[in-house]
């Protein structure tokens, strides 16, 4: 089954709370799942691999065969690539995590877009910022 996985993550304030977002679709655009959720303080790079990891394991766990994954952080795309080296060791544990649940799908590719063009993903983790701060 092939998919695309909208990931987004953020913080208010860097370090400071923060949440991802995912948003996994089939082919057609059905949406197969969709979560927020706040994960304490982080900063926005943890948030936004937080969100890579948690949609590659609900991929993985439904038999995706073939992801692209699209995300807004042009950061994680190029060090998912292996275009830029992973140095933050807070980023390497969620790295190493991603590229082994990566293996899992047959294959996975990386797109960065614009933020404009995440936007269900984008408001997930603003709603799970809004949830947690009340």
């Amino acid at each position: 089954m092939k998919a695309k996985l909208f990931t987004d993550g953020g913080s208010r304030g860097n370090p400071g709370p923060a949440a991802y977002g995912y948003v996994l679709e089939a082919e057609d655009g059905t949406v197969l799942d969709a979560r927020g959720e706040a994960i304490g303080v982080a900063t926005n790079n943890v948030a936004e691999y937080s969100a890579l990891v948690a949609g590659l394991a609900r991929a993985a766990d439904i038999g995706v065969s073939e992801l692209e994954v699209v995300s807004d952080s042009e950061l994680l795309v190029k060090q998912m690539r292996g275009e830029y080296k992973v140095k933050n060791r807070a980023l390497q544990e969620l790295f190493i995590e991603a590229s082994g649940l990566a293996r899992r799908i047959h294959r996975v590719t990386y797109t960065a877009v614009r933020r404009e063009h995440n936007e269900l993903a984008d408001s997930l983790v603003n709603e799970a910022l809004d949830q947690a701060a009340l």
